[in-house]
């Protein structure tokens, strides 16, 4: 039999004769990162390296998630944007055993993922994303202390045995990122884990954030400061690294007075609200164009007030969903 040469390649999710459209799955040539449609428009796009989700469009074309214009996508650094994974240090712990010596923010998102497989809304219908019948696509990711990309750092410098599943679900409405950090291990490991989420914004100056009232936080710009949020809503007028602890689960992002994003927390704790502002972003080689940080704004949910520990054979769970609204 004579072989096609240029035979066409089949959606990874196609259309069935009597089925509603379904979303689609493909690859970029280089196989460096997956991108998901639904059949209404909406898209998200995930970097391997890292498991990074690198784009989230309505289903006008609409980017949602700010990326650096310089941003390395090559896999050779850390990507300035999106919606990078953080695990299982948030920023750097010399003080902590077990962590001391892994680069800030761990090796999560400086090791390339295995993409375990996806999944539609038909298959999901007892995820609450699927409860309208909207469509919906969940993406599944995997890093695991056996992984061919694992960072050389982990081996080196964080002994433990682990595996992490990491889901990126998508619907017309809403971006869902959880993990699972399971201990394959004998021996108790301490983890942190945060999505450092940049949503895209048109002025940072009329941004207002609701969902912080009387919330208690360290304020990282003023030397790790332990205080209280007292003013609502919370606007940015300079340089801003907050690690809240939030009493309500949901914080709102308001932009003129109308509420933009609704980022709700599932075992997430903390919540992080950072933005360089002149002086800082002008430091950061990779943040691009410097003026960027008025079209954007961090709102990372995590747990990493403190450490949460997983005895052997548990896991820790986590997750966010991010709302349009």
């Amino acid at each position: 039999m004579v072989e096609r040469v240029n035979k066409p390649k089949p959606p990874t999710l196609s259309s069935t004769p009597g089925l509603p459209p379904q979303a689609t799955v493909t690859f970029s040539d280089d196989n460096s990162r997956v991108v998901a449609e639904l059949p209404t428009g909406e898209s998200v796009e995930v970097l391997l390296y890292g498991a990074t989700v690198i784009s989230w469009k309505d289903a006008s074309g609409n980017e949602k998630l700010w990326l650096s214009d310089a941003a390395k996508l090559d896999g050779s650094k850390a990507v300035r944007g999106g919606i990078p994974v953080v695990f299982p240090v948030f920023g750097t712990a010399p003080t902590h055993p077990q962590t001391k010596d892994l680069p800030q923010h761990g090796f999560a998102r400086t090791s390339r993922w295995e993409f375990l497989g996806k999944s539609t809304s038909e298959s999901t219908a007892d995820n609450n994303t699927s409860a309208n019948n909207e469509p919906t696509v969940k993406l599944d990711f995997g890093l695991s202390s056996g992984s061919p990309g694992l960072d050389p750092l982990a081996h080196a410098h964080w002994p433990f045995r682990f595996n992490l599943i990491y889901s990126v679900t998508l619907n017309p409405s809403s971006l869902t990122t959880s993990i699972v950090a399971t201990n394959d291990g004998a021996e108790p490991f301490e983890c942190q884990v945060l999505m450092h989420t940049y949503l895209r914004v048109n002025d940072i100056t009329a941004i207002e954030i609701h969902g912080l009232s009387n919330a208690s936080y360290t304020d990282k710009v003023d030397a790790g400061a332990a205080k209280t949020q007292t003013t609502t809503p919370l606007t940015i007028t300079g340089e801003t690294d907050r690690v809240y602890a939030p009493v309500e689960e949901a914080v709102t992002v308001a932009e003129q007075g109308r509420p933009k994003y609704r980022v709700t927390r599932d075992n997430l704790s903390n919540v992080v609200v950072w933005n360089p502002w002149t002086d800082k972003a002008q430091s950061i080689a990779d943040f691009e164009p410097k003026d960027g940080f008025k079209k954007m704004l961090c709102v990372e949910p995590g747990a990493v007030g403190s450490w949460q520990a997983v005895e052997a054979g548990d896991a820790f769970e986590g997750a966010q969903t991010i709302t349009l609204l």
